[in-house]
């Protein structure tokens, strides 16, 4: 999915929670991400046209908290608790989803096959 910055943009979503898992002192959510304004575009390998600066899901660690909530490697994420993540560099982000005191984390993603469903749903529905 590609947009321009500034612009409103259109996009099928799913909202995901994640219940951080506490391990000591630490609250792990289980999955790593990739992207940011202030990251090079053409290196991110979800990013279709190579000029997405978006944040994505890079891995989700097996049997943790991400992959519970249904978190997949390539979603993107577009909000965090509320948070706009469509135009953040790498280091706001991460700083987003690890907010201290915060055990449970709201996302609101987008993947390619949620876009794919709706096409094809609009596809088949019957035109007056």
């Amino acid at each position: 999915m590609s947009f321009i910055p500034g612009q409103p943009v259109t996009a099928v979503v799913q909202r995901i929670e994640i219940q951080k898992l506490r391990q000591g002192a630490n609250l792990i959510l289980g999955f790593s991400i990739g992207g940011g304004i202030d990251q090079d575009p053409g290196q991110n390998p979800f990013s279709e046209d190579k000029t997405d600066k978006g944040i994505y899901v890079t891995r989700v660690s097996p049997g943790g908290p991400a992959e519970a909530a249904d978190l997949r490697m390539g979603d993107k994420i577009m909000q965090v608790n509320g948070w706009d993540m469509t135009m953040v560099t790498h280091d706001q982000a991460r700083k987003k989803l690890t907010k201290k005191g915060e055990d449970v984390v709201r996302l609101l993603v987008t993947r390619k096959s949620l876009e794919q469903v709706v096409k094809q749903s609009m596809c088949n529905y019957p035109r007056p």
